[in-house]
């Protein structure tokens, strides 16, 4: 359940919709307003930044917030609705100078420094686009499809599913890109349930196009929901995690397709859509499979495939984990960091424990191998990261 077969509706969004529609220029040849300029940029900017903006690609350029000199809005290329390939999209600010505009788009370094200084830019969405510029990690997704050292070696997002919480839906198709089988894997598919799409984390949400919301979070991270009916429609306003967003569906209005209703969820880091794998969602690990559209979820030890009902259990904090006893059960709590220390209680697997700061003890070897960390939780006992998942591979707050 993936793609959906008709298009249909005409481009919303909030602010003043403005397609590509040839525009005057100045004395000198340049564009004489930012609607133009966008434009042209946009094209060259999906060949180089995805291999987009084929002959049949769309322009829509949406300036959301104008002030003098100044504009800001959304860019899309959108694609053929029915089609295979996916619309991609990008938030912009330009400036006029006297010898024309200066666009940036997400993703790249000027986008951060334009923002800072745009009137047109609120205060509450600087510092999150000052992590837009595009910096990536050492290592994207490789063509193996394995997340590799993906975000730097920091895979914690913060993020619930984007359903609601305490609800079961379903997972329909595991991790695949944006666009299919693209790499790298950055989409998820989720179905059923009360069909309730929601923020997975807190942000600034943007309509992209009938049936695409953007939200950017903090962290560098954003996401992306498409697909839906009934969506909202947002110029930059503030979403709490678990706001909603729209109800799944079969929307292509900016292009692709959709096979049943459903919500296409994107995870993009720094202005690049990443690999899913590897991060958590709801309190889930989420892993490939052997090719797109397979893969699986674990939340401690249960593992739940493609197809299968994931339980929404809210967002992991960032200094918290969950607990993995690599094959159910409980894991013991000790007074100090090992064996030699005294039980002091245990606690379930799939459990979320709050950790206050770290130290190394003895060695142990779970399901991502062997480690001497040991962590002291908030109620004072100790339990080895070995069954743990904190989504770093150290301390996640502090040594002791």
């Amino acid at each position: 359940m993936r793609w959906a077969a008709a298009a249909t509706g005409l481009l919303m969004l909030t602010g003043t919709l403005m397609l590509a529609a040839p525009a005057a220029a100045t004395a000198d040849g340049t564009a004489a307003d930012p609607v133009e300029a966008v434009t042209d940029r946009l094209v060259q900017h999906g060949r180089s930044e995805t291999g987009a903006a084929s002959a049949a690609d769309e322009p829509r350029v949406s300036v959301t917030r104008s002030s003098e000199g100044w504009a800001f809005g959304t860019a899309v290329l959108a694609t053929e609705p029915g089609s295979a390939r996916m619309p991609q999209g990008w938030l912009f600010v330009a400036e006029h100078k006297d010898d024309g505009w200066q666009v940036a788009f997400e993703g790249q370094e000027e986008f951060a420094a334009l923002s800072e200084r745009a009137p047109v830019v609120e205060e509450a969405e600087k510092p999150l686009f000052a992590q837009q510029d595009g910096r990536q990690p050492d290592a994207r997704e490789s063509v193996t499809g394995q997340p590799g050292t993906m975000a730097g070696g920091d895979f914690r997002t913060g993020m619930a599913l984007p359903t609601t919480v305490g609800a079961g839906t379903v997972m329909t198709s595991g991790p695949h890109g944006w666009g299919g089988y693209e790499h790298p894997w950055s989409s998820l598919d989720f179905a059923g349930g009360d069909q309730v799409v929601r923020a997975a984390r807190e942000g600034t949400a943007y309509t992209m196009c009938t049936g695409w919301i953007r939200v950017i979070h903090d962290r560098g991270y954003a996401t992306d929901y498409y697909h839906l009916w009934d969506n909202i429609s947002t110029n930059g306003g503030w979403v709490g995690s678990g706001a909603y967003l729209g109800y799944t569906g079969t929307d292509v209005t900016c292009g692709g397709a959709a096979y049943g209703r459903h919500v296409h969820f994107g995870l993009r880091q720094n202005s690049q859509y990443v690999a899913v794998a590897g991060h958590n969602l709801g309190k889930w690990v989420i892993y490939n499979g052997a090719s797109a559209y397979q893969g699986s979820a674990l939340h401690g030890s249960h593992r739940v495939y493609a197809g299968g009902v994931l339980h929404n259990y809210g967002a992991l904090g960032l200094t918290q984990a969950v607990v993995d006893a690599n094959g159910g059960g409980s894991l013991n709590k000790r007074t100090g960091p090992g064996t030699g220390y005294a039980v002091a209680g245990s606690v379930a697997d799939g459990a979320t424990v709050s950790i206050a700061c770290s130290s190394n003890g003895t060695s142990h070897t779970g399901r991502y191998g062997t480690t001497s960390l040991w962590n002291r939780l908030t109620d004072g006992t100790w339990v080895s990261d070995a069954f743990l998942w904190t989504g770093v591979n150290g301390p996640i707050n502090g040594w002791c």
